[in-house]
């Protein structure tokens, strides 16, 4: 087997249970635990420097999101062992759960190859956003989230619909501008967990799925939620889907943005994407 780095963030949700099973189980590999935010990102990057050929995140999708950025489009494998509060890139990968069994899909070694996308230069897998759930992201302390769980999103979107949205407006390439309240732009079908938002989106095809959602209250939220649940968004008449390699979007006040569910800066964004820049383990 090549050589194997292994980042684990000793804060997810069951880690040290994990880590002591990991460390069993992948004694050929190298373990290395994260000290703080940004130490997944650190460790990716010296790792790449000392040779590594496949580099694993263990964590949720923010570890994996670390990771990633300190891997960039260097020709190394990622390996995923999902952990934490929400792992949706692994379930849109299809990484078991089970630690034993996502452990035999890295040593598998069977590679995807998957756009690489990137909002202000901040690399992310999975999604981004700009608005509403950035400002869920922005409000949500981790310890909120280690004792609710989900549930600790669903409370801080109420809080948020119940204030003055901004003011958005998101241009492409070969398409007029559209404005609205809030915007997500996924490079997988997959958002906050098993709900199918960007129903259309390949994550190998070079395009970024575009999400504009013109409103922005309870009532809008509680049918964009139900919409993202049945996969019928793109038929909103109130929401904007559309493809793009490249999108800006700016606003009328400073806004949030996210990346694979962590704050990664504010507006302006300027979104983009690279085909099938990073190779991931994923199962044959």
């Amino acid at each position: 087997m090549n050589r194997v780095c292994i980042i684990i963030n000793p804060a997810a949700r069951g880690a040290t249970a994990r880590l002591r099973r990991l460390e069993k189980i992948a004694r050929e590999a190298v373990i290395k635990t994260t000290i703080a935010p940004g130490d997944a990102e650190a460790q990716a990057e010296r790792a790449v420097a000392q040779g590594y050929e496949t580099i694993v995140a263990a964590g949720g999708d923010g570890t994996i999101n670390e990771v990633v950025n300190g891997i960039g489009a260097a020709p190394v494998a990622l390996g995923i062992l999902p952990m934490g509060t929400v792992n949706v890139f692994a379930l849109e990968m299809g990484i078991p759960f089970n630690l034993e069994r996502a452990w035999r899909v890295v040593r598998g070694h069977h590679v995807r190859a998957i756009d690489l996308a990137s909002a202000n230069g901040h690399l992310f897998v999975q999604m981004a956003g700009v608005g509403l759930d950035a400002q869920i992201v922005q409000r949500n302390s981790r310890q909120i989230k280690q004792v609710l769980g989900p549930l600790s999103y669903l409370l801080t979107a109420t809080q948020v619909a119940a204030e003055k949205p901004p003011r958005l407006r998101v241009s492409a390439e070969g398409r007029p501008a559209v404005e609205g309240s809030f915007v997500l732009v996924g490079n997988g079908r997959f958002y906050g967990g098993p709900f199918s938002l960007f129903n259309e989106a390949e994550m190998q095809d070079g395009l970024l799925d575009v999400c504009v959602f013109k409103s922005m209250n309870y009532l809008a939220l509680i049918r964009y939620f139900r919409g993202a649940l049945f996969g019928s968004l793109s038929k909103f008449s109130d929401v904007h889907y559309f493809k793009a390699r490249r999108l800006m979007v700016k606003a009328d006040r400073v806004v949030p943005l996210e990346a694979d569910g962590e704050l990664a800066g504010h507006s302006p964004v300027e979104f983009s994407v690279r085909r099938r820049k990073l190779r991931v383990l994923v199962p044959a």
